[in-house]
């Protein structure tokens, strides 16, 4: 049983995990204090007001804290953003650049099942997995 345990805890997809976790959680802090102690004061340094959770009105006695709302909603578009521009934009720059193939410049049909292009040669389509069967070859436009 012991062994058994053992042999779970060190698969390769848990403790992929593990650290996919442990990595996340630290990125996390990162994007939360660069928000926080970066972003945010420019934004109040623009607009004049960093922080909005003093905002509510009440009706009826009950108190409507809508600055709160709004922080977190301006928190959560500041880390989008912070991500987008500063880790999907530039990975996505880097993955392009070290790609290796060119791109294969084939002739293309539609599918006739889901209408996706495929190659000619193509007997399977690739989206649906519907077969299409061998098509005549393209003909060359002059």
């Amino acid at each position: 049983m012991l062994k058994d345990f053992r042999q779970f805890l060190l698969r390769g997809n848990l403790v992929d995990l593990a650290i996919a976790v442990v990595i996340g959680a630290a990125f996390g802090a990162v994007v939360a204090a660069l928000v926080k102690d970066i972003i945010t004061p420019l934004i109040a340094a623009i607009g004049g007001q960093p922080d909005f959770s003093g905002l509510d009105f009440t009706i009826n006695k009950s108190r409507f804290a809508y600055g709160d709302f709004l922080n977190a909603i301006l928190t959560f578009v500041i880390i989008a953003a912070v991500v987008f521009f500063f880790v999907v934009k530039p990975v996505n720059a880097l993955m392009e650049r070290m790609q290796t193939s060119e791109p294969v410049d084939e002739e293309t049909r539609e599918c006739p099942a889901c209408l996706s292009q495929i190659p000619y040669a193509a007997r399977r389509c690739a989206y649906c997995t519907e077969e299409v069967g061998s098509a005549p070859p393209p003909v060359a436009s002059a």
